[in-house]
C-alpha cells in the first residue's frame, strides 16, 4: 500500500493539476500531493528498515535500503520545493513572466516529473527504468522552456537534443545487457529484472557487459551532467524556473547516478575487475576539475551553481567508482547533503533574483542588509556547498578524500585541486552579493524561509552528529553495493 500511494499520488495530482493548475488553490494541491508522497515514502522506508528488501507487483517493483533512501530524499525535496514555489511562482505570475496556461502546465509537469523519478528508483525492470528516465527528461524539457523566451526555448532544445542522444546510448546499453542476460535467464521480462541480473551476474558474458557499460555510462552520464556530456545543464538551470533548477540539481542527477551505480554492480559481478569503477573514476575526476575552473568564469548566478552541481556529482561518481566501504558510504552521504544544500541555495538564488530582477551576479548586492534571511541563507549555503566544517558536505568529502588517499593515492592531488579551486571560486562570487550596501533597485519582498532553514538545519545536523538509524541505513546500502 505505501508503494502504491508513493507512485499513485504524484500521478493523480498531475492529472488533477492539469485541470486546476492556475486556480487560487492549485499551489496548495501541489503541496498536499507532495506531502502525501513524502509520508508514503517514510512509511515504505520504515517497512524496509524493519523487514528488509521487498519485491512487489509480481516482481515489477523492488525496494531495498539504497533506492528507498533516495525515494524518501526525492519526495522530501519535492515537498519543500512545492512549498517554495507557491510564493515564487505566484510572483512570477504577477510580473507577467508566466501566463494562465504556463501555470497550469507548471503544476501538472512538476508532479509528473516527481512520478517519473520515483518510478526510476522503484522499478525492478531495467527497460522500465529507461522509459521512466525518458519521461523525466520530457517533462523537464517542457518546464525549462516555461518562460517561452528565445533563450529558454534554445536551452530546452539543447537539453532535449543532448539528453535525447544520451538516453539513446543508454537504450543501446540496455539492449546489450538483455542480449547477455537472455542467454542465462531466458527470453522475456525476467532477463531485465535487477534482482535476477545481480544474482546471475557471475554467469553473464563479461565482454558484452563491458561494452554495455560504456554505452550506459555515456547515456546515463549525460543525465548526471558529467563532463564532457554536461553542456545542457548550465543552460537548463539558468533559463528554467528556479524551483525546477532545485529539483533538477537536487534530484534528477541523483536518480541518473543511481542507474549507473546499479549497472556498475552487475558489471563488477560479471567481469570480476575494477573496469566499471575505473571508467566512473575517470569521468568523475574530469568533471570535478572542469567544473571547478568553470566556476571562476561565470557571471550568471544560476549558471554558477549549476557548475557546482556538476562538480559535486563528479565527486559522488568518483567515490562510487573508487568503491570500498568508506568511499561508498561517503558517496551515499554526499548525495543526501548535496541535494539538500543545493536545493536550499537555489531557493535563496530565486529570491535574490526576484529582489533584483536579474540573475547577473554583478548587479546583486547587499542581500544581508536588504533581507537578512536571504543573505544569510545564501552565505551559509555557500559555506555548506564548498565543504566547510561542520556542515555535512565536509564529512562526506573527508570520507571520500580519506578513501582516495588509501586506495588511489595518485588521484589525491587532482581531487584536492578541484575542491580547493571550487572553494575559492564560490566564495569569490558569493561574498560581494551578500555584503555591501543595498542598491536602489533592490525590491523588498516576503520570501519562503521555511524550506531554506529546514534544509540547512539538516545539513548542519548531519555534519555535527550522524543519527544511529541513518548510519545503519547507509551501512545496509553499502553492503548492497560493495
Amino acid at each position: 500500500m505505501p508503494l502504491l500511494i508513493l507512485l499513485g499520488v504524484p500521478l493523480f495530482a498531475a492529472v488533477v493539476l492539469a485541470f486546476v493548475g492556475d486556480r487560487k488553490y492549485a499551489p496548495e494541491i501541489n503541496i498536499a500531493g507532495s506531502a502525501a508522497t513524502f509520508l508514503a515514502g517514510l512509511d515504505l522506508a520504515l517497512d524496509v528498515y524493519n523487514n528488509g528488501p521487498m519485491l512487489a507487483g509480481n516482481k515489477f517493483f523492488f525496494v531495498d535500503a539504497f533506492n528507498v533512501y533516495l525515494a524518501v530524499l526525492t519526495s522530501f525535496v519535492s515537498m519543500t520545493t512545492a512549498i517554495f514555489s507557491r510564493r515564487y511562482m505566484r510572483r512570477e505570475r504577477e510580473h507577467g513572466r508566466v501566463g494562465h496556461w504556463g501555470m497550469r502546465f507548471y503544476h501538472a509537469m512538476f508532479q509528473l516529473f516527481i512520478f517519473a523519478m520515483l518510478l526510476c528508483l522503484l522499478t525492478n525492470n531495467v527497460g522500465v527504468l529507461w522509459i521512466a528516465m525518458e519521461l523525466a527528461t520530457l517533462s523537464t524539457v517542457l518546464l525549462v522552456s516555461l518562460y517561452r523566451t528565445p533563450t529558454a526555448i534554445e536551452a530546452a532544445w539543447k537539453y532535449f537534443i543532448l539528453c535525447g542522444v544520451g538516453i539513446a546510448q543508454a537504450l543501446f546499453g540496455t539492449v546489450l545487457l538483455y542480449f547477455a542476460s537472455e542467454k542465462v535467464l531466458g527470453e522475456g521480462g525476467e532477463a531485465l529484472l535487477w534482482t535476477n541480473l545481480i544474482q546471475s551476474s557471475g554467469k553473464l558474458e563479461p565482454t558484452i557487459l563491458s561494452l554495455a557499460f560504456v554505452f550506459l555510462m555515456v547515456g546515463y552520464g549525460t543525465k548526471v551532467g558529467l563532463v564532457p556530456l554536461h553542456n545542457w545543464l548550465p543552460d537548463a538551470h539558468s533559463e528554467g524556473p528556479t524551483p525546477i533548477s532545485a529539483v533538477l540539481s537536487g534530484l534528477l542527477l541523483n536518480v541518473a547516478l543511481y542507474a549507473l551505480v546499479r549497472c556498475k554492480a552487475i558489471v563488477d559481478g560479471s567481469t570480476h575487475t575494477h573496469y566499471a569503477g575505473n571508467i566512473m573514476m575517470g569521468f568523475g575526476i574530469i568533471s570535478i576539475l572542469v567544473a571547478a575552473f568553470s566556476l571562476l568564469r561565470q557571471k550568471d548566478i544560476k549558471r554558477m551553481f549549476s557548475y557546482s552541481s556538476i562538480e559535486h556529482m563528479g565527486i559522488a561518481t568518483f567515490a562510487f567508482g573508487l568503491g570500498g566501504p568508506i568511499a561508498t558510504y561517503g558517496a551515499l552521504l554526499h548525495m543526501l547533503v548535496h541535494s539538500l544544500a543545493k536545493s536550499s541555495i537555489f531557493f535563496t538564488v530565486g529570491h535574490a533574483s526576484q529582489m533584483h530582477r536579474t540573475q547577473e551576479m554583478d548587479k546583486i548586492k547587499g542581500l544581508i542588509r536588504g533581507n537578512p534571511l536571504v543573505g544569510w541563507g545564501m552565505m551559509f549555503g555557500a559555506m555548506a556547498i564548498v565543504g566547510m566544517p561542520p556542515f555535512g558536505i565536509f564529512t562526506s568529502e573527508f570520507l571520500i578524500l580519506t578513501a582516495t588517499i588509501k586506495d588511489a593515492p595518485l588521484m589525491t592531488p587532482f581531487l584536492l585541486l578541484g575542491l580547493a579551486v571550487a572553494f575559492a571560486a564560490v566564495f569569490r562570487k558569493v561574498q560581494p552579493m551578500v555584503a555591501g550596501e543595498i542598491p536602489p533597485y533592490q525590491k523588498s519582498m516576503k520570501v519562503a524561509n521555511a524550506p531554506v532553514l529546514l534544509h540547512m538545519a539538516i545539513v548542519l545536523a548531519v555534519g555535527l552528529y550522524m543519527p544511529v538509524f541513518l548510519n545503519q541505513w547507509f551501512h545496509k546500502a553499502v553492503q548492497i553495493l560493495k
